[in-house]
């Protein structure tokens, strides 16, 4: 088993756990928007497309914080945290970028003990 499948078969495993967990299968946006609340504790019944996307800006951040490419500088007045970028992201394809995400997604998930 290559590095390619143990990261597919892990991926295939988390998202088995978040369907049993919201009887839906969540994609990539829909994790990071999860993250990005399980962060901010921003839990609202109508959120705007601007906050839907700094809460995944926050997730990005959060989960790439991890290989030290972000750090938490602080959080603002209405208690949203704000980062540093440390270090440049590796210049990937597509497909690349998608698997990188996804590592530090489940590494994220791993050390919350989900």
């Amino acid at each position: 088993m290559n590095v390619r499948d143990d990261l597919q078969q892990r991926w295939w495993t988390l998202e088995a756990k978040l369907v049993e967990r919201f009887d839906k299968k969540p994609d990539m946006e829909a994790i990071l928007f999860l993250i990005g609340m399980q962060e901010t504790g921003f839990v609202k019944e109508k959120i705007t497309k601007e906050q839907k996307q700094d809460l995944m800006h926050v997730a990005v951040c959060t989960v790439l914080s991890s290989s030290g490419y972000y750090q938490l500088q602080g959080h603002d007045a209405e208690g949203w945290p704000h980062f540093a970028q440390l270090k440049e992201l590796p210049n990937f394809s597509l497909h690349e970028q998608e698997n990188f995400l996804k590592d530090h997604i489940l590494l994220y998930f791993d050390q919350i003990g989900f």
